[in-house]
């Protein structure tokens, strides 16, 4: 049950969780299910032609996200991905540009396909990406003025991720071997086993000169490459690798590899998972997110000395929080940004590593950000009524909006979350947000649905959630409860549930519903709860422990935490909280913490969401549930995705989702 991550109220940081639900019996007319919130007195009031409307599914597709800015080097522009609203089978991708002096955003890539991953040579003049629009994924470099896009890499290869050399000549990228001739025959006649862990092609180490086309291989292909960074000197590069990739270990390593011969030096061996790896000014440190002794995600900024050999952790006393990314200023100095419970905030260190908070900082919820060599910032700032936008700032003035995508969005009523503190079953405090209707009696009980985010490690923050907004617009009050084992909150609350999935964490969700009944906000006759990954988890467990929720719901989940551990793609997230199950003392742990073991105690009905291709939690889970539920005589519905992976892309599924998660809940709580 790995990672990634999110949704978002609400985002997740990283999680095994990702998206919502939906349904095919759409309701056929949605609004007359949104007139069903007059009961809860939620519909608002007419203003003239400006009239606000409520969200619908077919609108919330239209969201766009904003990711990976990347400023140009002289500090003049800003380079950003732009996903664009699902269409068909995929949610495309394109390059956009924000000019500082004209003060303006335009749209930079135009393809069909997909365009990612934008980085600009070291002089400025060009910008290179990656794009899908040749089937495979591929390099391609366009001048930053305009003109036509040039693939500089080619093959029946896809490139995972690539880095400019300093001076800007050569490119160093990730990508396997083509398949050779024989290879293409024997897919052709498929002839085509394949034996695990031994004859997958690995992203290898390449180096491509710009000049002549030229690419050759730097490490041996039996190598695995996660990722690449040069050093400043333009010398050498410094790689997340390894020489025994297996799907179930955590085994890279931290190398440096000469660009003139590939010879390579082991520099670091960190404990547990490990990302973003980057090299600071002066070359002589790789900074990168890690674990503090072995997971079970990356929350650290750690610093290694490249000569010394040695590491320090440069977030672990000062900060404690979940590092999502980070950036090098050229005196040295770094800009960070963590999660600090519902929102994600900027903190700078200077050169010896001393804090120094941003004044002015800006007041929303940042998800992604990059800085200039004079110190400008520029950011995707949102809220949970606010959509995504790309936002300037030079630390001086109040930050600005420069971009419009999702001004759609302002015709829409959104419910905005009230943020609170409430005390578990053993006083620990948990932080949760709390959606009601728009226009909502105060004084009346609300049905109230109870939302897990995924992961575990991962929460909910302070953005647009589609999920809940949908129940919100249909007259539900909606519970986030960000509970123990959540980022945002100190390494030692992500361990509170080690070994304990369906423990204190379940009863710091039933706390929190208890609570909201005990305020006179839920209706305790009709309760709901639902999630996606580890929220579906969640939802699985409450009707096994509790006959309290009228309705769940269950987004690729987990039944059987055994069967997970051995068919899930990377089972070492979950081996960090429970060990192996071939040993007994594990095997009780995990037995003890799987839903399906109890199911004959279930009575609620559960609506049960799974893509057909998702590794993460793999399709067998909800089979496992939805059999068991069938056994027993309670009321279960089993929905499969074709094609779909463990965050469902395809327009009419997403759809499809929405409308059935809506029709479950009004069908068993209105």
């Amino acid at each position: 049950m790995k990672l990634t991550v999110s949704f978002p109220l609400v985002r997740v940081l990283s999680s095994r969780a990702r998206g919502t639900t939906m349904n095919r019996f759409r309701l056929s007319c949605g609004l007359l299910g949104l007139l069903a919130i007059a009961a809860s007195g939620g519909a608002p009031e007419k203003t003239g032609a400006d009239t606000a409307k409520l969200l619908t599914p077919e609108a919330s597709l239209e969201l766009r996200s904003i990711s990976d800015l990347q400023f140009s080097p002289d500090g003049a522009r800003v380079a950003f991905v732009v996903a664009e609203p699902p269409k068909s089978d995929r949610r495309p991708r394109h390059i956009w540009l924000y000019d500082k002096k004209l003060g303006s955003v335009r749209q930079f890539t135009f393809s069909a396909k997909d365009e990612s991953f934008p980085r600009w040579s070291p002089d400025g003049k060009e910008i290179a990406f990656l794009s899908n629009r040749d089937d495979q994924q591929q390099i391609y470099v366009i001048r930053a003025d305009g003109g036509e896009a040039a693939a500089v890499t080619k093959g029946k290869r896809s490139v995972r991720s690539f880095a400019w050399s300093p001076d800007g000549k050569k490119i160093a990228f990730l990508a396997p071997d083509a398949k050779s001739d024989a290879e293409e025959k024997k897919d052709k006649d498929k002839d085509d086993a394949l034996v695990v862990d031994k004859d997958e092609k690995q992203p290898r180490l390449w180096l491509l000169t710009l000049a002549t086309g030229e690419a050759k291989a730097l490490t041996d292909a039996k190598w695995e490459m996660s990722e690449v960074a040069w050093l400043k000197t333009g010398d050498r590069l410094v790689v997340s690798a390894t020489d025994h990739p297996e799907s179930d270990q955590e085994t890279h390593r931290i190398f440096t590899i000469s660009a003139a011969d590939g010879s390579r030096h082991l520099i670091f061996a960190p404990h547990g998972p490990f990302r973003e790896l980057q090299s600071s000014p002066d070359g002589a440190t790789v900074s990168y997110i890690g674990s503090r002794v072995d997971g079970p995600s990356p929350h650290y900024l750690m610093l290694l000395d490249i000569d010394k050999r040695a590491t320090r952790n440069l977030t672990g006393a000062s900060l404690d929080r979940a590092v999502t990314e980070h950036r090098w200023m050229k005196d040295g100095s770094m800009l960070a940004l963590y999660a600090d419970g519902f929102r994600n905030k900027l903190i700078g260190f200077t050169p010896e590593g001393m804090n120094t908070n941003p004044s002015n900082p800006p007041e929303g919820n940042i998800n992604a950000f990059a800085i200039s060599e004079t110190g400008d910032i520029a950011f995707a700032g949102q809220s949970a009524t606010t959509p995504p936008e790309l936002w300037f700032w030079n630390q001086k003035n109040a930050p600005q909006q420069i971009s419009h995508l999702n001004d759609s969005w302002k015709q829409l009523t959104l419910s905005a979350p009230e943020f609170y503190k409430y005390k578990s079953f053993d006083g620990l405090p948990i932080e949760a947000a709390l959606l009601r209707p728009a226009g909502a009696d105060p004084k009346a009980k609300l049905p109230l649905i109870a939302l897990i985010h995924g992961g575990p490690t991962a929460n909910w923050q302070d953005s647009i959630e589609v999920w809940g907004q949908l129940l919100a617009a249909r007259g539900y009050a909606v519970f986030y409860p960000n509970i123990r084992g959540s980022v945002g909150y100190g390494q030692e609350f992500i361990e509170m549930n080690r070994g304990d999935w369906g423990g204190a964490d379940f009863k710091d969700v039933m706390s929190g519903v208890k609570d909201l009944i005990d305020r006179g906000i839920a209706d305790p006759a009709k309760l709901g709860i639902g999630g996606w990954s580890y929220g579906g988890y969640m939802a699985e467990w409450a009707v096994t422990q509790t006959d309290a929720f009228k309705a769940a719901v269950s987004g690729a989940g987990l039944s059987d935490l055994i069967s997970e551990y051995g068919t899930e793609e990377h089972p070492s997230y979950d081996e960090w909280f429970y060990g192996v199950p071939y040993e007994s003392d594990s095997l009780v742990k995990y037995l003890n913490s799987s839903p399906f073991t109890q199911l004959k105690n279930a009575k609620s009905p559960v609506l049960i969401l799974q893509g057909e291709s998702d590794t993460t939690d793999p399709p067998g889970q909800s089979q496992e549930l939805y059999r068991g539920l069938k056994h027993y005589g309670v009321k279960a519905e089993l929905v499969l995705y074709p094609r779909e992976p463990h965050g469902l892309r395809e327009e009419k599924h997403l759809l499809d989702r929405l409308n059935r998660i809506l029709a479950w809940y009004d069908a068993h709580l209105k």
